[in-house]
């Protein structure tokens, strides 16, 4: 006869057992395992307000399987929401596309894809298109259109015509592509009557990996809109390698009254944006000084000493932002010297003269012209 001990020690065993015959059926038939998973978290890009206006983060050039593209638009709104941007235009080729005989469909169809993926992740999506022609004028975008297909013609100036009728903002691409202009990055007497007609109003200073200083010039003198474009073709991942730290894709900082399509399309018009590209910034002076201030705290001086027989101030200045600003110190002889690093997210110490009430450095990392970087004081 088993004792009441003996027959518990049974009971619990064929519990167990039962159990484990249970998970063992469970684990043959199908193991899910997320050990390399991508998270489906979105990254947030910390860069400040400035002026009473909204920052947005927006790529205004990229494109799709309905044109040279590699990937269906919903991913492209996929990829855009994942690293923190807010605004994004597919602007597929209206005269290149080399899926035709797969992918049957109209000028507009990317757009109508993406329409709904965009509204469900709050992305902004403007509807374009890309003119593609050769030299000059070269390649457009237009966009806030209302319908792409009629911009379709033989003749560029038919196209720019049509698109400023429809409202259109219209930007010049890749003004320096070596495939158009491999000698110099030249402004034609075409470009010089599409902007007298009213048909150009920004232009793009940076696009995917390269970037021409000269147009910065031509985006203060002729008043034009400043543009960081990736022209992405591929998968985001392909081109760049986002697990590093503070990478991203060249996008435009727009500075918007509210954050919608009518207050992105107000802003380019009024020629509130800046370039973001690796750790560059470039575009209209007031807008970089103004975006330093907002994203680096200048502490007050926490103590004086004394360094080659001068006294001397130490100042904090901290960086709470994604943002990286690389600083040299004015010297009266015009020569440069204490280069500093004030990378995103930290903390550096400088030390200025106390008999100064001012000490000025340039940031050597910000544009405001092909040879101009802006000064801050502190």
């Amino acid at each position: 006869m088993k004792t009441p001990s003996n027959y518990l020690t049974i009971r619990i065993t064929l519990i167990f057992l039962i159990i484990a015959g249970s998970l063992n059926a469970q684990d043959i038939n199908r193991i899910v395992k997320n050990d390399y998973s991508r998270s489906s978290d979105r990254k947030i890009l910390h860069i400040p307000d400035i002026q009473g206006y909204e920052t947005l983060k927006g790529d205004f050039h990229m494109h799709t399987v309905f044109s040279d593209g590699h990937v269906w638009p919903e991913s492209r709104v996929m990829e855009a929401w994942r690293e923190g941007l807010d605004v994004i235009a597919i602007t597929d080729h209206i005269e290149y596309r080399p899926h035709k005989d797969h992918i049957v469909s109209d000028h507009n169809s990317a757009y109508e894809v993406a329409r709904e993926k965009a509204l469900a992740q709050n992305i902004i999506l403007l509807r374009g298109t890309e003119i593609t022609r050769d030299m000059p004028p070269g390649h457009f975008n237009a966009l806030f259109i209302d319908d792409v297909n009629p911009i379709e013609n033989e003749d560029p100036m038919k196209q720019l015509e049509e698109a400023a009728r429809q409202g259109a903002f219209i930007l010049w691409n890749h003004p320096g592509w070596a495939s158009q202009q491999p000698d110099s990055t030249i402004w034609w007497d075409m470009h010089t009557e599409i902007l007298d007609n009213g048909w150009m109003h920004g232009v793009e200073v940076s696009n995917s990996g390269e970037w021409y200083p000269i147009v910065l010039d031509w985006c203060r003198e002729k008043e034009l809109t400043v543009f960081s474009n990736s022209d992405i073709h591929a998968a985001i991942d392909f081109d760049y390698d986002l697990s590093l730290a503070n990478a991203h894709r060249p996008m435009t900082l727009v500075f918007a009254k509210d954050r919608s399509q009518t207050g992105v399309k107000e802003a380019l018009f009024s020629r509130r944006t800046l370039g973001f590209f690796g750790n560059q910034l470039v575009g209209p002076e007031n807008l970089i000084l103004d975006l330093f201030n907002a994203s680096v705290i200048v502490n007050t001086p926490f103590m004086e000493s004394e360094r080659k027989g001068k006294k001397v101030k130490h100042i904090e200045l901290e960086n709470p932002t994604d943002l990286t600003f690389i600083l040299v110190k004015d010297e009266e002889n015009g020569k440069n010297k204490d280069l500093i690093e004030l990378n995103p997210h930290s903390e550096i110490i400088i030390i200025i003269p106390a008999n100064e009430d001012t000490a000025n450095y340039r940031l050597v990392n910000c544009w405001s012209g092909s040879n101009d970087h802006p000064v801050v004081r502190f």
